[in-house]
């Protein structure tokens, strides 16, 4: 089972869910740590190369952002409330900031 990394302020950012939202993200999460698929997701290649995003409905639409592909460990980069649409640029250009981050700390 590979270890859970959050980057950046991504673990308060999963603590400010509601719990049940909290839970479903927790879940989520460990399979991902098992090497399985979440139950809902899509990747995210904007953010870079095997950047994957879980899509949590669960008391509004919740966002979990991670890297899974790299042999350490689970990099959780961005967890966020979705109220629109679209993903908002900001949270896309956060989760991409971080993204480089794990790279330069291999």
């Amino acid at each position: 089972m590979k270890r859970l990394e959050f980057v950046g302020a991504s673990r308060e950012d999963l603590r400010s869910f509601p719990a049940e939202a909290r839970r479903a993200a927790g879940f989520e999460l460990s399979f991902v740590q098992q090497g399985l698929t979440p139950t809902d997701w899509k990747p995210m290649k904007t953010v870079g190369p095997g950047a994957m995003e879980i899509r949590i409905h669960v008391l509004g639409e919740w966002r979990v952002i991670y890297v899974a592909k790299l042999t350490a460990a689970v990099y959780v980069l961005h967890a966020f409330e979705k109220k629109t649409r679209r993903t908002r640029r900001e949270d896309i250009e956060l989760a991409r900031k971080r993204y480089r981050e794990i790279g330069e700390k291999r």
